[in-house]
């Protein structure tokens, strides 16, 4: 059975001014598809995904829904009552023990809010950070009954292990059709099995997630080039025709299309480390930053407790953790800027440091872009021998020789960014630390992000949830995992994920405090025997569950047999009664695991 069609675009036109964000653009989207969208900042993705929703009318064209279609937006600025609940706003009337008993309803709440008890749930929409209300809003669509799910940038403000969980839940319900527009590559590749390119008001469309978006755009530029050369070939021998009169038969030149790996079989690596190394010891010494048995509390909270670490010239460590753990204070700790309450940090003599923290630095707003930039200097080196002017490196990161004259006060919160960057790589540290530095970047400047850090040939340390950003940048990983400890992460992310897996079953590491902080001791047994007592309370109301279908099967099935309907409603009721007990008996130990 051919799957469903959901949504067509018809001719669609659109534009704000002269500048046309939609030129003739012709799209379906059927049932249980995966679409990634990708494209400059103000390329026109959210107007294409509004579009869709039905919020946003093209300027000439059409968009058609198939009838009865149910379709779900997560916008980057919805409109929210300030004033209703997130019970209210996620869980609408469904009574406690109708979503309480269901695990998907458990899954989405536990990972998105980190718990569904009362505290959580009673608090306002007003409330809230951006953050949280971002992740409310997303449970709230992941929760609905859907035929097209809408994401634009879904995981702002998730850190690695909610964007994982995210993929996770998004893969294993493939009805659902799903359209996302994001920065995160890990998670587009995870999701996807079709990309959409805008790019100058057309969409152009790839098989696969990002990856496989990449190699078949290098293919299809390579093969864009081949094809210029043969046409500068046949009009050069046109030329020589006109000038010598007929030539002689000559055979067509071959072409080879290579398939998209042998295209980057010939390719250098990104970087050589070892090249990049000496450059680092050269200029930094052999002592970064040595943190030797630090710890830090705030009041009765440990932050840290007797970290040794040490980071030396030329390494490229992400840093991942759960929200809370300390990453941005154990960065704060290697500058300077936090004192530890016990220990000491170590800083080299030679080191400069450049730290993009997650405020954007306030710059007059008058400024233009490459005025702000010659303001620190005129010219960076970046190894090598080799330097950039600073219009250079604002065209590295994004900024057009147009666009480097515009003022400051008129950039967006991505393009400030982006600018506090640029004139931070500008002052010529060797000491590179970047807390969430993809935040509001689209996928064309990530990459030019990353090339240009390929040549840096200082030390990066780096705080991202952004998972491809992290493994195509870093070469070594530690992990914050709540217990007071730095900790090496030999495997990567994937090994984060599994400790936290670990710690959240009750498996923990040996030697080491539980994440969620419970220690090693008896209220460990405690927390063990209680979740056991949560899982056979969901086996009990599984099994009640059924039961009351097949009371109620039953009853339709002997509905003239008046007797035997009453003895199969009192069985009924019996059964019911024991679902209830069950079920606030499941609430009660739910909400005892937090």
């Amino acid at each position: 059975m051919a799957p469903r069609n959901l949504l067509n675009l018809e001719n669609v036109d659109k534009s704000f001014g002269r500048r046309p964000i939609l030129d003739h653009v012709s799209l379906g989207i059927e049932e249980g598809e995966r679409i990634g969208v990708v494209g400059r900042n103000g390329g026109g993705k959210s107007t294409l995904l509004k579009m869709m929703a039905g919020s946003e009318p093209p300027d000439s064209g059409r968009v058609t829904q198939t009838n009865d279609v149910s379709i779900g937006i997560l916008t980057q600025a919805a409109l929210v009552d300030p004033d209703i609940s997130i019970r209210q706003f996620v869980l609408g009337d469904r009574d406690q023990h109708d979503w309480a008993s269901q695990s998907e309803s458990r899954e989405v709440l536990n990972a998105l809010l980190g718990s569904f008890d009362n505290a959580v749930l009673d608090r306002t929409m007003g409330d809230l950070s951006g953050g949280e209300r971002r992740r409310v809003e997303l449970a709230q669509l992941l929760l609905q009954d859907l035929d097209l799910l809408i994401l634009d940038e879904p995981t702002n403000h998730l850190d690695v292990e909610a964007v994982a969980w995210c993929a996770a839940y998004l893969k294993a319900k493939r009805n659902l059709a799903l359209i996302v527009v994001t920065h995160d590559r890990w998670f587009l590749d995870e999701v996807s099995d079709r990309t959409w390119e805008l790019v100058d008001g057309k969409v152009e469309s790839y098989d696969g997630g990002y990856s496989a978006y990449v190699l078949a755009k290098a293919e299809r530029a390579r093969q864009a080039s081949a094809e210029d050369a043969r046409r500068n070939n046949l009009i050069r021998k046109e030329l020589a025709w006109l000038r010598r009169g007929a030539p002689a038969r000559t055979t067509k030149p071959k072409f080879r299309v290579d398939a998209a790996n042998q295209l980057i079989s010939a390719e250098p690596p990104p970087r050589d480390n070892v090249e990049l190394l000496a450059f680092a010891g050269a200029r930094l010494g052999k002592t970064v930053f040595e943190a030797e048995e630090v710890g830090l509390s705030f009041g009765q909270r440990v932050i840290f407790d007797g970290v040794t670490w040490n980071v030396g010239p030329g390494d490229r460590i992400g840093i991942v953790g759960i929200n809370g753990a300390g990453k941005t204070t154990l960065i704060r700790l290697l500058l300077g800027e936090e004192q530890p309450s016990s220990g000491d940090v170590v800083t080299g003599v030679t080191v400069k440091p450049a730290y993009l923290s997650q405020h954007i630095e306030e710059l007059n707003p008058n400024w233009r872009v490459l005025e702000a930039v010659e303001h620190v200097a005129q010219r960076v080196e970046i190894g090598k021998g080799r330097e950039l002017s600073a219009s250079q490196l604002c065209e590295r990161l994004g900024f057009g020789p147009d666009r480097q004259w515009t003022p400051v006060g008129d950039l967006s919160g991505g393009e400030r960014r982006r600018l506090q960057l640029t004139r931070l790589l500008m002052e010529g540290p060797n000491v590179l630390i970047l807390d969430e530095p993809t935040n509001d970047f689209d996928v064309e400047t990530l990459a030019a992000l990353e090339d240009l850090l390929d040549s840096f040939v200082g030390t990066i340390l780096v705080v991202s949830h952004d998972r491809y950003f992290l493994e195509r940048v870093c070469d070594t990983f530690v992990g914050l995992l709540g217990d007071g400890k730095v900790r090496d992460l030999p495997k990567g992310v994937d090994e984060y994920l599994a400790l936290r897996h670990a710690g959240a079953t009750g498996g923990g590491v040996a030697g080491q405090s539980d994440v969620t902080g419970t220690p090693a001791d008896g209220s460990a047994k405690d927390l063990r025997a209680l979740k056991k007592e949560v899982a056979r309370l969901e086996r009990t109301i599984a099994k009640l569950d059924a039961q009351e279908t097949k009371l109620h099967a039953e009853m339709a099935e002997h509905a003239a047999d008046h007797v035997k309907v009453t003895e199969l409603n009192t069985a009924l009721a019996e059964v019911i009664v024991s679902k209830d007990e069950a079920e606030h008996a499941w609430i009660v130990a739910a909400e005892e695991l937090g």
